[in-house]
């Protein structure tokens, strides 16, 4: 059984890290030095209980603009607890299990620091809900984005109390009955600790770091669709020249050109003598596009693995230095402005997307209307790229920033929030929308390419189309289409992708 160790001694978690977890359906374990940290912690706040007379803000007093209302000793467990169900207020469709998982995984990574004040066996009890496939039900509505990601993250933890819902494989439980099933105890939360639960942004750091696993693979696959589609286009091969983009050295600009070059090599298309001086810009600007995407995603990237190996609880709690510091690390503002820089640059990748597929059908470059042989009785490829349209659309309207707008709470308390968590699922939305639009571009630039025979294209491109022609064939009439367009979303789904950022 292949583990991960979470906090080993010098060890960061970067997204290769948690995509060979996710992938080798690793187990995860405190590390020593993990387990050290967390006892020490905890050990000091419980020390500093007991002497300490001056309020210590969501330890001995009450949260948000009621931070001045004292808390009694003897009730300082009752007002973790009441934190925790008062805070479950979270509405709309349920968290992907796939990213419930991956808040368990990033809360323990958070508080496996020592500076939180949680129990080690709280933090245990995460681990095993990972490592059991126990997964709480969590709602997408909710979080502002501060004071962290308080709903999602209250509904997390209830099952910590033998509370809210769980899924266990594939079926939905009461908290209660699972815990029956592993013996496990309702845990009675200690002081801070309520907080140290809630107050994160594992809810937007969860949905980030998946968006951008995917977003990795469909940088790839953007380049390589649209390879297929310049050939199919009977595009021209000049505007990759690694020349051009060397007097203008954008990365991820070089970085396209030079993998669509090479996607291309061997192909008896795109040497050919072409009657046409250029092309239009998005089959020519395809570097220029493609690449600025790219470095948006890595520039993402960057935000999301500082913020993955972060303290992101208030108060945070320093025992070496005799500190405990109210501050706002939990804020989600660097993860709000990332999640709407990535839902715009990932937007822009469907975006271009569809224009090739309208030129594809346009019947341009010797190809027929709509890429039918009889079209008039046929409408061929004509709807596909409405749906195209369609979704573009729908990216555009979820491309408004929600990192723009601020409402003030808690009495004004909170009167600066991040709305990163909205960010978050319209980013999820925008995300799965592209890789939808890719698939239709494919489909469209698969059929297209048929009408160049006996020319072939690239070995890599045949090879490619080889594989997807046993599953979604060449249309000779009029079929049912979104059958096509779903299997062309499942074969992108199994394409082997290459990091190329």
């Amino acid at each position: 059984m292949k583990k991960y160790k979470i906090a080993e001694k010098d060890e960061v978690l970067t997204l290769d890290i948690i995509e060979s977890i996710l992938e080798e359906n690793k187990k995860l374990e405190l590390s020593e030095n993990a387990k050290a940290n967390i006892e020490r912690c905890r050990k000091y706040l419980d020390e500093k209980m007991t002497k300490s007379k001056e309020p210590v803000y969501g330890v001995t007093t009450g949260f948000g603009s009621l931070c001045n209302t004292k808390i009694s000793l003897e009730d300082l467990s009752k007002l973790q607890h009441n934190l925790v169900v008062s805070h479950s207020c979270g509405v709309g469709e349920e968290v992907p299990q796939e990213i419930v998982r991956l808040m368990l995984l990033l809360k323990v990574q958070s508080l496996s620091y020592g500076n939180s004040g949680a129990q080690l066996v709280t933090v245990e009890r995460l681990l095993e809900f990972f490592n059991k496939g126990v997964y709480p039900v969590v709602y997408q509505q909710g979080s502002l984005g501060a004071s962290g990601d308080l709903a999602p993250l209250a509904h997390l933890c209830l099952p910590l109390l033998g509370l809210g819902e769980v899924y266990y494989k594939g079926k939905k439980y009461p908290s209660a009955e699972i815990n029956k099933k592993f013996g496990w105890e309702p845990i009675t939360l200690k002081s801070k600790e309520g907080l140290a639960l809630l107050n994160g942004t594992q809810f937007m750091s969860s949905y980030g770091v998946w968006l951008l696993l995917k977003a990795r693979n469909l940088a790839y696959l953007s380049d390589v669709v649209a390879a297929v589609s310049l050939d199919a286009y009977d595009g021209r091969i000049e505007p990759f020249d690694l020349s051009v983009h060397l007097v203008r050295p954008h990365i991820g600009q070089l970085t396209t050109a030079s993998h669509i070059a090479s996607l291309l090599e061997g192909s008896e298309i795109i040497t050919r003598k072409k009657k046409h001086v250029q092309d239009p810009y998005s089959f020519r600007c395809i570097p220029q596009v493609h690449g600025a995407s790219k470095d948006a995603i890595s520039y993402v990237i960057s935000v999301f693995e500082t913020e993955i190996n972060s303290v992101t609880d208030n108060p945070t709690v320093f025992p070496e230095e005799d500190k405990i510091i109210s501050a706002g690390n939990f804020h989600g503002q660097p993860l709000a402005l990332a999640l709407d820089f990535l839902s715009l640059a990932m937007s822009e990748l469907g975006n271009i997307s569809e224009r090739r597929i309208y030129q594809l059908i346009a019947g341009k470059r010797e190809l027929p209307s709509f890429l039918v042989k009889v079209p008039g009785l046929n409408s061929g490829f004509m709807i596909p790229q409405y749906t195209a349209a369609s979704i573009v659309n729908q990216n555009k309207t979820f491309t408004m920033p929600s990192s723009s707008d601020s409402i003030e709470s808690s009495q004004g308390q909170e009167d600066h929030v991040s709305m990163g968590a909205n960010a978050a699922t319209k980013a999820y939305v925008i995300v799965n929308n592209v890789e939808k639009i890719l698939a239709i571009e494919l489909l469209n630039a698969a059929q297209a390419l048929e009408f160049r025979r006996p020319l072939k294209s690239s070995p890599f491109i045949e090879d490619l189309i080889a594989e997807y022609r046993k599953i979604v064939p060449f249309v000779e009439n009029d079929t049912i289409m979104y059958e096509l367009i779903a299997k062309s979303i499942e074969f992108l789904r199994h394409v082997p992708c290459t990091n190329i950022l």
